[in-house]
């Protein structure tokens, strides 16, 4: 009986670690379409709402960064999967991107 519950206990950590290393990889690919081409800062008149879409193009990557380094650690921090919070972020370094004038790849994964 020990022996049953113990292999019921190991084939229930092992598809949880499984579920989370399959989270991570699709996070991780989701972050590398986190590219935004063809702005010239040198060029672009410094001004607060530049300065604005600026901060927020780079802590919204940033902020995915963390998620997936503290899911790699075994944090989970949402309700929500990491897949759906990453494309929330998606939404706002896009927008700030082309706020910018710059060029973001197409996001149809």
């Amino acid at each position: 009986m020990n022996k049953l519950i113990l292999l019921a206990s190991v084939t229930l950590l092992s598809g949880c670690m499984f579920g989370t290393s399959n989270e991570i990889k699709k996070a991780e690919k989701l972050l590398s379409h986190f590219q935004c081409n063809n702005i010239e800062s040198a060029h672009m008149a410094h001004s607060s709402i530049n300065s604005f879409h600026e901060q927020k193009l780079a802590s919204s990557k940033q902020k995915v960064v963390s998620y997936i380094d503290s899911y790699k650690e075994g944090e989970k921090l949402f309700t929500i999967p990491l897949a759906e919070v990453i494309d929330q972020q998606y939404i706002i370094y896009k927008s700030a991107c082309q706020n910018l004038g710059g060029i973001h790849p197409d996001f149809n994964d």
